[in-house]
């Protein structure tokens, strides 16, 4: 090769090296450029934008469990649910054995009847108790007439023995005519003085037939037979047993899933204590546990979207925020946190936040209590005063 022809080369490849190094800055450039241009869009995006939400995926659904336990103590005849299965409101779930009840029954029903019959007896009793009190009255005013005589006979044989006293000093009265006289007022004396016992005998036995009679009044004043306390007291230990007979069948309190159940056949059940539980899918909510650091923009009533595990990203649930705790989790721990040592290190807390999901999306597609759920909340709304939930006005700016 000659020396020209080197030359050539060489000037051909000093050429391609310039073209080159031409070429990779201006990609260097373009590549500069985009990156800056793709970090000012997320940097928008994120700022007016992204940083809107907040999300977390400490979230787990939950419901209001109902927990069923008998109302009165017994032996359980039957049990005709299972776990997992689906009830409705009102359906049979346990039957005590009623044999007691129906005792008990039966027997209230008589002590109601035996009420009745006193109480009936005391109202005819005041009547009889009346015609006593007349009859009484009739006798003192017997006893205050034999009195009345007995003073009339009293004094007309004083006055008598007087007379023959008088004339007994001339003689003219015999001894015996005196005697006679002084016998006939000692007899006039003794009758007043039965007299006076029949009569305070008389007026005491009266005073006992009108507290007799007030007594039995007390008994029916201001009631009637129905109305009577000793009536309306049998009444209500007989509807007491009435309603203990009808509790020996418990029923759904709300429709949903059985859960723990522990009751079985033959079991000696005591008042209050737990036999199963049901587990309303139709009002499962979400319990979102949020950093502290997030909360700022949190308010009730700013929409939520989620996703479950049970059913993969694509599916989303719409809720509601409708509360926030009022402490964070550790604070309700069974043993809180004690930060007094001197090796404490600060941990960011999490509140749980109450969001409440759409229904008809929850029909279409139940949850079960305890999933996990990832939750993200629009913090772009806020509650007014009249309750309508608005723009931030912040957020309107930034847009406009």
């Amino acid at each position: 090769m000659t020396k020209l022809e080197t030359e050539v080369l060489d000037q051909a490849d000093a050429a391609l090296d310039l073209e080159k190094k031409q070429r990779r800055k201006k990609l260097m450039i373009v590549f500069a450029a985009t990156a800056a241009s793709c970090g000012t869009a997320y940097g928008i995006y994120s700022y007016s934008y992204a940083s809107k939400f907040i999300s977390t995926d400490n979230a787990y659904t939950a419901a209001e469990t109902a927990q069923v336990t008998p109302a009165i103590a017994g032996i359980v005849r039957e049990v005709r649910v299972t776990d997992t299965q689906f009830i409705k409101k009102g359906e049979v779930l346990i039957v005590l054995d009623d044999v007691d009840a129906h005792l008990a029954l039966s027997q209230s029903e008589a002590e109601l009847g035996r009420a009745q019959r006193r109480v009936r007896g005391y109202i005819e009793n005041d009547k009889s108790l009346l015609a006593k009190v007349e009859a009484r009255r009739s006798e003192v005013d017997r006893a205050e007439a034999q009195l009345v005589a007995a003073n009339a006979d009293i004094a007309r044989a004083r006055i008598d023995f007087e007379r023959r006293e008088a004339l007994a000093a001339s003689g003219s009265v015999s001894g015996d005519e005196r005697t006679r006289a002084k016998n006939a007022l000692e007899s006039a004396e003794a009758n007043v003085a039965a007299a006076k016992a029949s009569a305070a005998e008389a007026h005491a036995n009266y005073l006992a037939a009108i507290g007799a009679r007030e007594e039995n009044r007390t008994l029916i004043a201001d009631a009637t037979e129905e109305t009577n306390p000793e009536v309306t007291l049998a009444r209500a230990r007989r509807d007491q047993a009435l309603v203990n007979l009808r509790r020996t069948v418990i029923y759904a309190p709300v429709d949903g899933v059985i859960a723990k159940r522990t009751v079985q056949t033959g079991q000696q059940v005591q008042a209050g204590a737990p036999l199963l539980s049901i587990v309303p899918l139709h009002e499962v909510h979400v319990d979102a546990n949020f950093k502290e650091v997030q909360l700022e923009r949190v308010q009730i009533g700013q929409a939520v979207e989620l996703t479950s595990d049970l059913y993969g990203s694509k599916i989303k649930y719409h809720g509601t925020v409708v509360g926030l705790s009022g402490g964070t989790g550790s604070t309700f721990a069974a043993i809180p946190a004690q930060n007094a040592t001197g090796n404490w290190i600060k941990v960011v807390q999490r509140l749980p936040v109450r969001i409440q999901l759409d229904r008809q999306e929850l029909a279409a597609r139940p949850l079960q209590v305890g999933l996990s759920m990832i939750a993200t909340i629009d913090t772009r709304e806020v509650q007014t005063n009249s309750g309508r939930v608005a723009k931030r006005s912040d957020d309107i700016t930034e847009r406009g």
